[in-house]
């Protein structure tokens, strides 16, 4: 590929960071045996899982082994969906007696189409709204939460507009009527401090691509002592908590992945945040008839969702895509949909603005030199794309 590809879209994938990659080599050809094996090569294979375990762990401020020296509270799953899923599954089934899902109207489809498959099952689902900033109304949801409740399931950020909710007060709003607590932390590990104890979360789903680690890997925190039904089921890996032989190399570099971004945390939150406000600075005052979504006071620090007056926002992808600068008009998931996204629907941004929103995402990777590129190409396209649309004449800039 001739052109240089300013890659602006990781909250929907991150490339794999060199580290993670030569981690993962050797237990692609070399250290090839299966980890359930009693053998001395699988028991090789075994020891790089335990300490892939354990960097999650760290990251996320759980328990690694309990007393009689059992590794706990973190499995291994294939992805963030999977994740989601099994957590609500296994809260479900740990309240049999209880039918209600409490969630929001912004979460990712991985918990919002699962809770409306429990739904046609016989499950009440309710979904709690946000403000225009994309705040949880939290009055409602505590009005919500009742003694049928089984489970309560809140992001912690939100992919499309970084907004961040008040996991620590929901998690006490669930306690206290008795349901358990489950958070979709995607987006958030690796980005924003993470910690069990402070969130009082009984379920954590993350995700590997979200962190630079590859695709296809993720892990689930699981509070200790809380009964789990497992949602794969096969033979005893992960301690019968979810059948199938483990992605022993993707999770070594998940692993690897989490080690280095708790190294590094509070220097990267800081360098994307200061990007990221730098670039909607300027292109605030270079284009007229913008507004920039979500809690501005609140967000993940690498998330810009930007809406563009009067035009389509794939008309807008395709002009950048020209100059090799990649984005997203909302979440990767929903891609190819016409409609808003579900997140600003519910925000309740115009929808003049909601179909011309573009997100854009940062990573450690990105540098100002890049945003500044965006920059100068962006306001030509804009106005480019305003001139031919019937919904701008005439509009007063």
């Amino acid at each position: 590929m001739d052109r240089k590809i300013i890659y602006l879209d990781n909250n929907a994938t991150t490339c794999v960071a060199p580290e993670v990659f030569e981690a993962m080599k050797p237990y692609l050809c070399e250290f090839y045996g299966n980890p359930s094996s009693i053998h001395r090569f699988g028991g090789s294979v075994a020891s790089a899982l335990e300490d892939a375990r354990r960097s999650v762990a760290e990251l996320l401020g759980a328990e690694y082994r309990d007393k009689d020296g059992n590794a706990t509270e973190i499995i291994f799953t294939s992805c963030g969906t999977e994740g989601d899923n099994a957590a609500i599954n296994a809260a479900i089934a740990a309240l049999p007696e209880r039918k209600k899902i409490v969630t929001t109207a912004v979460e990712h489809p991985a918990v919002l189409h699962y809770c409306e498959e429990l739904e046609s099952k016989g499950f009440t689902v309710e979904k709690i709204g946000v403000n225009a900033r994309g705040q949880l109304d939290m009055a409602a949801l505590t009005a919500a939460v009742d003694e049928n409740t089984a489970v309560v399931s809140a992001m912690w950020g939100n992919n499309e507009t970084g907004t961040i909710f008040p996991v620590a007060e929901i998690a006490g709003i669930a306690h206290a009527k008795g349901a358990y607590f489950h958070t979709d932390a995607v987006q958030a590990a690796g980005k924003v401090p993470v910690n069990v104890a402070a969130c009082q979360a009984d379920f954590i789903a993350i995700s590997g691509h979200k962190l630079h680690a590859p695709k296809g890997v993720g892990a689930l925190y699981i509070r200790r002592g809380i009964p789990f039904t497992p949602l794969i089921c096969g033979g005893h890996q992960e301690r019968s908590r979810r059948g199938g032989t483990e992605n022993v190399a993707s999770i070594v570099g998940l692993g690897k992945a989490c080690q280095i971004a708790k190294a590094g945390l509070d220097a990267e939150y800081a360098k994307l945040k200061s990007m990221r406000d730098a670039f909607e600075a300027k292109l605030l005052a270079t284009i007229p008839q913008i507004r920039i979504n979500g809690d501005l006071d609140n967000r993940l620090p690498g998330t810009s969702s930007v809406s563009f007056e009067c035009i389509e926002g794939e008309s807008i992808l395709m002009l950048l895509d020209v100059f090799g600068i990649c984005a997203s008009s909302g979440s990767a998931c929903t891609t190819g949909s016409l409609e808003p996204s579900h997140v600003l629907r519910a925000m309740g941004v115009p929808y003049s603005a909601a179909h011309g929103t573009i997100r854009f995402s940062l990573s450690r990777y990105n540098t100002m030199e890049e945003l500044d590129f965006v920059v100068e190409k962006l306001p030509p396209i804009i106005a480019r794309l305003r001139e031919i649309s019937p919904f701008w004449e005439g509009k007063n800039e």
